[in-house]
């Protein structure tokens, strides 16, 4: 169960219970039905933070919208432009031909997850990416698209039979292994994202909690790092299950030694 946090409190108190009652419910049964089941708030403290990240985000992109420049950029314009820049390289080296129109959904799983893991460092706020049902549903969502895409690009029983390699021999194993393997995605993406927003998040606390604020300062500058790192990582193994998907006939190591997609996610 999440620890109460004032901001949460302060989102369901004047949004969330007035929208309940604008449909005519009666907010102290909702309440009590809520309070039954383990729950303080309507909406607990990882959906509200979510919400949070989801509209400062939409915020942020009308507010730079009305001021792009070509001639005099901001430092929000050139750090998103850099952003965009690095993002779209390594698309271009693990997805090939046509990796723009991926980059929407790459791009805005880039974002949230940044502005997710950084959301916990401010006071009274908690990173939505430190709950594992935010993380789960990042991963889920990479699932489903990546498998879609393979399915529309291949053809549903074309993309199946891929899982069961070039050899009939063997077939029956490598597809089950496979499926498994793929199955496996998800949980590893949510739990290696999860895993490092949380012990972050629960060193940062305890040290507040035992020494002055100011001790903690050069551990959050970590984070910093270590929570764009981890958004990098997410994206970048979605990149290669995109690739692997919409091209299923992986090709042998290049002459420089690169690896393929599938060893990309395997080290991943």
């Amino acid at each position: 169960m999440e620890h109460e946090f004032f901001v949460s409190t302060v989102f369901n108190e004047y949004v969330v219970y007035p929208l309940i009652q604008l449909f005519g419910i009666d907010i102290e049964h909702f309440q009590h039905w809520f309070s039954v089941h383990g729950e303080h708030e309507v909406l607990p403290p990882h959906v509200v933070m979510s919400i949070i990240v989801c509209a400062g985000l939409i915020l942020l992109g009308l507010l730079l919208r009305s001021r792009l420049s070509v001639e005099s950029p901001g430092v929000v314009q050139q750090g998103l432009e850099l952003t965009f820049e690095g993002i779209t390289g390594f698309m271009k080296d693990l997805i090939g031909p046509g990796h723009e129109r991926f980059f929407p959904i790459i791009g805005a799983l880039f974002l949230f997850i940044l502005a997710g893991n950084l959301l916990g460092l401010l006071p009274g706020f908690m990173s939505p990416t430190s709950n594992i049902n935010v993380t789960a549903g990042c991963a889920i969502i990479v699932f489903l698209y990546y498998n879609y895409l393979g399915m529309k690009s291949h053809g549903f029983w074309k993309y199946m039979a891929h899982f069961a390699g070039p050899s009939l021999a063997i077939a029956p194993l490598l597809f089950v292994i496979e499926i498994i393997s793929h199955l496996a995605r998800p949980f590893s993406l949510s739990v290696r994202l999860f895993g490092n927003i949380f012990s972050e998040e629960l060193i940062i606390a305890s040290l507040n909690s035992l020494f002055p604020f100011f001790l903690s300062l050069p551990l959050m500058g970590l984070a910093i790092f270590a929570s764009t790192i981890q958004a990098f990582i997410f994206v970048i193994l979605t990149m290669v299950y995109i690739a692997g998907a919409v091209d299923s006939h992986h090709e042998e190591h290049d002459d420089g030694g690169s690896l393929t997609g599938d060893e990309l996610a395997e080290f991943g």
